[in-house]
Formats: structure tokens, C-alpha cells, sequence
């Protein structure tokens, strides 16, 4: 069984759906600050899930069962279309996900649903820096499915922005153990505004490194990995080109895999 709730700031249910596979929820209502919408199921814990009409659809695993979506507000609005969370009336979908599309390769970091801060649901993406605070250089932006990359700040061009720090690391949890054998990177290309990183490593969760070359472009680079079976990655110890500019960004992070 799948459930979908629309709920405010003082969690009075607004609007609800509920199906044994598919729930489809359409809301009449203009979003409000602390609106939430909660994604409950009670078999498969592989979700597929589309949280807004303008936001690509995708999966997401939710370990306890339930997510717990924060309609996005303010500032925070900045990495998503102008178009997202408008208006009077939203429609929102999730469906458990067949157990061939969990067992198949595919890219297990992608989650068009994550958010910034502290979420139940995964994969999540978290940074130890992200420029100026700003929701278009947040970590959540290097899964979010889109890899528009000759630009930089608001939608589509939101990227990972290390505001120059050359401690910078990326974290991607996957809420659960996947095998993983592959990873792409797609940087930033705003070229000469941006930078590039020339070298970096990869930390894994089962103690292995890669480390790798990265080239002055803006198409995917992809980096064998091995074989490997993971809860977590992490980006780090990245060098910037000599360049004149000191704005190296990461547009896209994906790892490919299936569920061990």
C-alpha cells in the first residue's frame, strides 16, 4: 500500500490518496511556508517518486518506511524552476518500484527528490561547505538528474560551489548496501568563469580509494570504481587547475550499480 499526505506548519492533513501500487495525488491548494508531504508504503521500501509536475521523477529508498518532504520555500527555491510549487493546484505520485528495476544496473545516486539538511529518505548528498550557503551551490544538486553545466546559479545551472576551499568533500549516502563498479562526474563548464579540478579521490564506505584525472570539459568523465559493495562515498582532496579562476563546481555526481 502506497500513501500520499498533503499536511501543514500544525500537521492538519490537507489532501490525501492511497492505492495498493500507485498513489496519485492532486492538491488544490496555493503551498504554504512549512507545507509537507508525507510518502508512506507498506511493502517495497524502493519508491518511485515524483514530488512536483516540474521535477523529473525518480527513486528514492526510505529504510523506515515513510519520507517526509519539505515543500521547498524562499531562498531555497532558487535550484528549482521558476514554474516548481506554484500556483493553486499540484499533483504528486509515488509507486513501488518492480523488483527487476531494484536487481538492474543502474544510477544508484540519482534522487531529484533530495533535499538540503537532515532527510529519512536517501540516496542524500551533504557537503562540508556550500558557497555562500546558497541553495544553487548545495550538495543535493549533484543528484538531482540535471546536467546543464555552460552556466552557473539558478535553474537549470545549479551546481556543488566549494566557495574556493581546497578542503571541500562531497558525501553521498545510499541509506542502504549497493554494489557499485562505476562513477560519472559532470563539472561545471561555465568556461572562463569556472575553474576545473585535475585530480581528486574517492573514499568508499568498505575502506577502499580511486583516485582519478578529470579533463577541461563539460561532458560526463567516468571513473571505474572495481567492484564494490557500499553504504557511502565521498569526494575529497580535489585539485583546481591552474586557471585564473578559483571557481571549480560540481554539476552532476553518478554512481553506477545495483542493490546488493
Amino acid at each position: 500500500m502506497v500513501r500520499l499526505e498533503l499536511r501543514d506548519a500544525n500537521g492538519q492533513l490537507l489532501a490525501q490518496s492511497e492505492h495498493p501500487c500507485e498513489a496519485l495525488l492532486c492538491a488544490n491548494r496555493i503551498y504554504e511556508q512549512g507545507d509537507v508531504i508525507i510518502v508512506s508504503c507498506s511493502g517495497s521500501k524502493h519508491l518511485w517518486v515524483q514530488m512536483d509536475e516540474t521535477l523529473p521523477a525518480g527513486e528514492v529508498y526510505v529504510p523506515n518506511g515513510s519520507m517526509t518532504w519539505r515543500v521547498p520555500f524562499g531562498e531555497h527555491r532558487r535550484a528549482y524552476s521558476p514554474a516548481a510549487f506554484v500556483g493553486g493546484r499540484h499533483i504528486v505520485s509515488a509507486r513501488q518500484m518492480e523488483a527487476q528495476e531494484i536487481a538492474a544496473r543502474r544510477n544508484v545516486a540519482g534522487n531529484p527528490a533530495d533535499l538540503r539538511g537532515d532527510t529519512d529518505f536517501y540516496p542524500h548528498a551533504t557537503a562540508n561547505v556550500e558557497t555562500r550557503n546558497e541553495s544553487v551551490f548545495a550538495a543535493r544538486n549533484v543528484i538531482d538528474g540535471l546536467r546543464h553545466n555552460i552556466s552557473h546559479g539558478d535553474w537549470p545551472y545549479q551546481s556543488w560551489g566549494i566557495g574556493a576551499r581546497e578542503d571541500a568533500w562531497c558525501r553521498l549516502d545510499f541509506g542502504r548496501e549497493v554494489c557499485v563498479d562505476e562513477m560519472a562526474l559532470t563539472l561545471r563548464a561555465d568556461f572562463p568563469h569556472d575553474a576545473y579540478w585535475t585530480h581528486g579521490h574517492v573514499v568508499l564506505s568498505d575502506g577502499a580509494e580511486v583516485a582519478y584525472d578529470l579533463q577541461k570539459t563539460g561532458d560526463r568523465q567516468y571513473i571505474r570504481l572495481g567492484e564494490h559493495k557500499v553504504t557511502w562515498m565521498r569526494l575529497e582532496r580535489m585539485q583546481k587547475s591552474d586557471d585564473p579562476s578559483a571557481f571549480p563546481a560540481l554539476i552532476e555526481w553518478e554512481v553506477f550499480g545495483r542493490d546488493a
